[in-house]
């Protein structure tokens, strides 16, 4: 009895991840460069306009909240992107801060505490993890589908 081999399907090659890693001091001026190194690598990526905002905005408020809360040295910023989202990871060594550390008086606090709530709105899920060794905040921004670019351009 003869038999007869069928090929198998050819699979499509699953897709690389794009990546970028990078570790600095955690001072104010590191804000501002690091928000600029997520917007370049997002348009190298071919990132669109919205999720490439989304990702500043995220990048940015995450690293401040390094600055002012956390007393660690360094933080540091990995971006990945698998064709489908972008995945942010900011990690630092610190403790958080006293609760008036780097902040005005109470009386004038109004307009801070929302950057954690500017990342949700980015974002279709984030996670924070606090250990003895400092805390790690993963963000996960929809570059494809209904999703994405969930804020409109505010010019950042």
């Amino acid at each position: 009895m003869a038999t007869t081999e069928f090929p198998h399907p050819a699979k499509a090659p699953a897709p690389v991840p794009s990546l970028v890693f990078r570790i600095a001091r955690s001072t104010p001026a590191t804000v501002r460069e690091l928000r600029r190194l997520a917007r370049r690598t997002a348009q190298q990526w071919a990132i669109p306009e919205g999720p490439c905002h989304s990702l500043a905005l995220v990048v940015s408020e995450l690293v401040t909240n390094v600055v002012l809360h956390s007393g660690s040295p360094d933080v540091a910023l990995l971006i990945t992107f698998d064709n489908f989202a972008l995945t942010v990871e900011v990690i630092d060594n610190g403790q958080r801060l006293e609760e008036n550390a780097g902040f005005p008086a109470m009386e004038h606090r109004a307009s801070f505490g929302r950057g954690l709530d500017l990342v949700r709105a980015c974002t279709d899920w984030h996670t924070i993890e606090c250990t003895t060794a400092g805390t790690r905040v993963t963000a996960h921004i929809p570059v494809t589908g209904r999703e994405s670019g969930r804020l409109p351009h505010t010019g950042a």
